[in-house]
């Protein structure tokens, strides 16, 4: 009974580990930021994205911001974007801010209409990790550290 419950625990981690969208296309979408401007990926191809979609009520999601905020200051190479998946209004948003002290670019994602190729996410938070190409790298389920972005990243640097 536990081998089972083993297998399908690494199998469910293997299916949430996975890229959501298949393909070797790059992804392009363009969200409006907090502050008004618009964010379009196609801009950022050279670098490491982090598209991490959060939400101000998500305990996990908070946790993350500290980390995710000193990776997107400490790496030229790396750039988080923190997708809102939240219907709130901007004030919301920005009084949440303040308190977080979010370092990176945040973008509004429109709950009823989601970028593809993603669409929702199934769990909050969600990171997906585009290469330099804008190619989907890989895709973290639940929370993550810096740590554990920069390992990948390194690990697969040059590829």
């Amino acid at each position: 009974m536990m081998a089972r419950i083993r297998t399908l625990a690494v199998s469910l981690l293997l299916y949430w580990a996975a890229p959501l969208c298949a393909g070797d296309a790059p992804i392009d979408f363009t969200l409006p930021s907090l502050g008004g401007a618009d964010v379009s990926l196609s801009s950022l191809r050279g670098q490491w994205v982090v598209l991490n979609y959060w939400a101000t009520w998500c305990g996990p999601c908070r946790k993350e911001i500290p980390e995710l905020s000193e990776l997107h200051e400490r790496r030229q190479d790396v750039v988080i974007l923190g997708l809102a998946f939240e219907d709130a209004a901007p004030e919301d948003f920005d009084a949440f801010l303040e308190e977080f002290h979010v370092s990176y670019p945040i973008l509004l994602v429109d709950v009823y209409a989601p970028p593809e190729p993603f669409g929702a996410p199934r769990v909050m938070p969600t990171s997906i990790v585009l290469d330099p190409e804008g190619r989907e790298a890989r895709t973290f389920i639940g929370p993550v550290t810096g740590d554990m972005l920069e390992e990948f990243i390194d690990g697969n640097e040059g590829q």
